[in-house]
């Protein structure tokens, strides 16, 4: 049973196709677990096109029940690298920006 609040925390929930991209999970395996109880889900649609939403923490729960601890910790990896890389080229472009900057200023400050 999802918990108070659960489906409204950022990143708690997911539809099947952001599943299927970071988990490489189909459609089918979501609903197979929906029909054995072990999912929560919600409905949605965008722009006429449906989706199903669900939990993210009964999802790896499943996955790892279904295809192996081994399989979500490769997933979840995955998942946390590509989220590093991008953290990593955020600051990298912040650093750029605050070089120019400063050397910007050492520019009119040593007139």
């Amino acid at each position: 049973m999802a918990e108070y609040g659960e489906w409204n925390r950022k990143g708690a929930s997911l539809s099947d196709v952001t599943a299927k991209k970071e988990y490489k999970i189909d459609r089918d395996f979501i609903i197979k677990g929906i029909e054995a109880g072990k999912l929560e889900y919600r409905e949605g649609s965008v722009w006429g096109n449906p989706y199903i939403k669900v939990l993210r923490r009964q999802l790896e729960e499943y996955i790892a029940s279904e295809l192996g601890p081994e399989y979500l910790a490769k997933a979840t990896g995955k998942i946390e690298l590509r989220k590093i890389k991008k953290e990593i080229a955020e600051i990298e472009q912040e650093l750029r920006a605050l070089q120019t900057r400063k050397a910007e200023l050492e520019i009119i400050l040593n007139k």
